[in-house]
């Protein structure tokens, strides 16, 4: 794991409750929708096609642990008045409850119903000593930090990047 993570003691109740509202497939969605543009709960539950009471509850939930910051309300239709969030990016560098599988399970959420000519995968078998498996790790977090720290392009259109590396098992063959 990069050294930039963000450590996490086991007797920090903030840091603990950073860690669990990360362990929700919908909060990771929430925070990837807010990440470039602010949106209210209504907002949010209409992409997520989720109750606003629900929603109400997850978007509290990063609120209180800092992964989701209130921006100036706003009128809203009617009159009404709303509140915009955007993300932080303090998920950026935060530790992920039971490792990498609540990640998974939000990349096949976010990629359900994509035409699979949208979705790019590449699969890859390596063979590596520990040495250059902590290189490749560490040149990939590297260049997703680059381009994390480069910003938004103001004319970009959104895309997401899911790598995921972990042991094969697949064993030698007998001789």
């Amino acid at each position: 794991m990069p050294e930039e993570r963000i450590a996490v003691e086991a007797d920090d109740p903030a840091a603990q409750a950073r860690i669990r509202a990360l362990g929700s497939p919908t909060r990771l969605r929430i925070l990837r929708l807010c990440a470039f543009e602010s949106r209210t709960n209504k907002e949010l539950a209409e992409l997520l096609d989720l109750n606003p009471g629900t929603m109400l509850h997850h978007v509290r939930t990063l609120v209180q642990t800092g992964f989701l910051v209130a921006e100036p309300d706003r009128a809203g239709a009617q009159g009404s008045r709303e509140v915009p969030y955007r993300a932080t990016g303090l998920s950026w560098r935060s530790p992920l409850p039971g490792g990498s599988l609540v990640m998974v399970e939000t990349f096949l959420q976010q990629i359900a119903g994509l035409p699979p000519d949208d979705v790019n995968t590449t699969w890859l078998g390596l063979k590596l000593t520990d040495e250059h498996r902590d290189e490749l790790e560490r040149r990939m977090f590297e260049l997703a930090q680059e381009f994390k720290e480069r910003g938004p392009d103001a004319e970009g259109k959104p895309y997401s990047l899911f790598t995921a590396l972990h042991p094969d098992l697949n064993p030698p063959a007998a001789r």
